[in-house]
């Protein structure tokens, strides 16, 4: 790696979803992130920001967030500010899941689901969850580092099945290609 890279520094997460259809209950998606201390990370998060929460430090924000999909372009949004991340944390974990609350549901049951992952003006990924279509919830990007280096991204949507709460403890220990 050049060493003048300075590596990913400031990331937006954007999603996207249309309403359920009058009378059926609504859809709520809602992005997850996970850090992991350098020394364990396949091991239990650090804390998870989710709805209605933060991280300790300030560093990962959920800026937007939708309980039905009723907004223009992008309901939920998520920024992670990795150049401000503690050197102990060595990899992160972005995911959506499904609320199942209202009524079970897969992406397959998702009106035009769409996912972007930007830094600056610059798209690092987009997907539409067509992949996992019988999944409730996905892992959607990763983004590692060695020691104090700089922060990388590994892009992939990674479906699981079973229930959100469970999604968040087990979600670190998936091996990402």
């Amino acid at each position: 790696m050049n060493g003048l890279n300075k590596g990913i520094s400031k990331v937006e997460i954007a999603l996207r979803w249309d309403p359920s259809p009058t009378g059926e209950p609504s859809t709520d998606l809602d992005l997850v992130a996970a850090p992991y201390l350098a020394d364990a990370p396949n091991g239990e998060p650090a804390y998870v920001v989710h709805f209605d929460s933060r991280s300790p430090d300030g560093t990962i924000t959920l800026n937007r967030d939708s309980q039905d999909g009723k907004g223009f372009g992008y309901d939920e949004v998520m920024t992670l500010e990795l150049d401000r991340l503690d050197e102990r944390y060595g990899r992160v974990l972005v995911g959506v899941v499904i609320q199942q609350s209202q009524a079970p549901r897969t992406f397959s049951g998702v009106g035009s689901p769409g996912l972007r992952i930007r830094e600056g003006y610059d798209v690092l990924a987009e997907d539409d969850f067509g992949g996992v279509l019988g999944a409730t919830a996905a892992i959607v990007g990763e983004f590692v580092r060695e020691g104090s280096g700089p922060w990388e991204f590994r892009p992939g949507v990674q479906g699981f099945d079973g229930d959100p709460a469970d999604f968040t403890r087990e979600m670190g220990a998936a091996h990402r290609a």
